[in-house]
């Protein structure tokens, strides 16, 4: 319970500090002022219209990609288990792509996260037809696979085909991943799945315990395998979906989140799930925060700066996962 209270604070004050950083330099009691109250159009403005959002849509997207990373490592019995592995956000970027691609996206502004979601639906529908009902992990880590690279390489086809170079460049730069410029509308669409995702994850917690002995003591308990994957699924694709769409692709928060937390909150899922939102919280708001501090007159990408960070997080672990072999 310490742990989870010290999360639930760090990341109340890094929602506040989202909220109190950006380049029009308001004071702070100004900026609150104007949030609560809508006293000064423009700061209110600023306040309810560009800074909320972004904090707000770090915190959803961040709890998602922290409990997915949390779920699937728990359900597959792989520490190196992320909300990637199963294909769900490589075809939500597809769906985004090609709204990009053929000019929906300028014209319908809810274009491109629809897009996005209905390859995230898509993919996770595949993905559990190719698995089968009584597929085990391995079967869905594999599944998974093979729909990620079908996504990636079809990705790379729509950017060959781009017919201009501008098209490519807008492709490429949303695919890096960002929440600049996003609006009370992007929170709107994405919030309801992204909560109902994290619902879905949180409520698996005692039978990813009972995983941790095995598929067949946990069958022997009573846990309903296919109900747990099932679930595991539809909550990473409805919170990792949910997030690619308003945001792009922001890797590597659900696989550096779990591991560290796990130390401080023990082996079991069900302890680890709900740290793992609230880490994957904090580590989004800090990240976003960072890239306006860090370079406020560049436009630095949210998920150039989380890969910058998870990247060498992640040879770490192939590192000292070979020394403990050796």
């Amino acid at each position: 319970m310490r742990i989870l209270a010290a999360l639930a604070l760090l990341t109340a004050a890094l929602f506040v500090g989202s909220l109190l950083t950006g380049p029009a330099g308001l004071g702070v009691g100004e900026s609150l002022d104007a949030l609560l109250t809508g006293r000064g159009e423009a700061v209110a403005l600023v306040m309810r219209e560009i800074r909320l959002p972004r904090a707000l849509l770090a915190l959803l997207i961040g709890a998602g990609l922290g409990a997915s990373g949390a779920a699937l490592q728990g359900y597959l019995r792989n520490p190196l288990a992320e909300p990637g592995l199963l294909g769900i956000s490589g075809a939500a970027a597809l769906g985004a792509t090609i709204a990009l691609y053929s000019g929906v996206s300028a014209a319908l502004p809810l274009a491109l996260p629809a897009a996005a979601l209905a390859g995230a639906a898509l993919a996770t529908l595949l993905v559990q037809a190719l698995a089968g009902a009584g597929g085990g992990s391995i079967t869905l880590i594999l599944a998974g696979v093979a729909v990620s690279s079908l996504a990636g390489a079809l990705t790379s086809l729509v950017l060959n085909l781009s017919p201009n170079p501008f098209a490519a460049s807008e492709i490429v730069y949303w695919l890096l991943g960002s929440l600049a410029d996003r609006s009370m509308l992007h929170v709107y669409v994405a919030a309801p799945f992204l909560l109902v995702g994290l619902v879905l994850l949180l409520a698996v917690g005692r039978a990813l315990d009972a995983l941790t002995l095995g598929e067949d003591a946990a069958a022997s308990l009573g846990v309903n395998l296919g109900r747990t994957r099932t679930l595991v699924v539809l909550g990473s694709a409805f919170a990792v979906g949910a997030g690619v769409a308003v945001a792009g692709a922001i890797g590597f928060v659900g696989l550096v989140v779990p591991h560290l937390l796990r130390p401080l909150t023990g082996a079991l899922p069900s302890r680890l799930l709900p740290a793992s939102a609230l880490g994957g919280a904090v580590l989004l708001l800090a990240a976003d925060v960072s890239v306006r501090l860090i370079a406020p007159d560049r436009d630095l990408k949210l998920g150039v700066l989380t890969a910058l960070v998870g990247a060498p997080f992640f040879l770490w672990l192939v590192w000292r996962g070979r020394q403990r072999l050796a």
